[in-house]
């Protein structure tokens, strides 16, 4: 092997190793900016949801976690808009889950 090859062989793995430092520095990046928006979110569900709903809420965190983020953004977009004039209670919150939840067929099957 040569002074020109071994050379080449040095550049490369620097590059990249420069690639993969880019690359966890970016996610990284991503991460801290995911736990800020979490935070803030957070910070105005405990503004707007009275401690009831942020019970039922978080329950619903653990069993839907994706139908969880839903409802929590549209919370927060309502108390963005200002449309919010006090605390959701957690009857408002059950009538608004309600509404958003996708109403089951039910199915009767009988033998002839």
């Amino acid at each position: 092997m040569g002074d020109d090859e071994l050379a080449e062989l040095r550049r490369r793995r620097l590059d990249q190793l420069q690639r993969q430092s880019l690359d966890q520095q970016a996610m990284e990046e991503e991460l801290h900016r995911q736990k800020q928006v979490d935070a803030q979110i957070h910070h105005v569900l405990l503004q707007i949801l009275e401690p009831e709903a942020r019970e039922r809420l978080a329950n619903i965190k653990l069993t839907k976690p994706e139908f969880a983020r839903a409802i929590e953004q549209q919370l927060v977009a309502l108390a963005q808009s200002g449309r919010l004039k006090q605390k959701i209670t957690d009857a408002q919150l059950k009538e608004l889950l309600r509404q958003l939840v996708p109403q089951k067929k039910d199915w009767n099957i009988r033998r002839a």
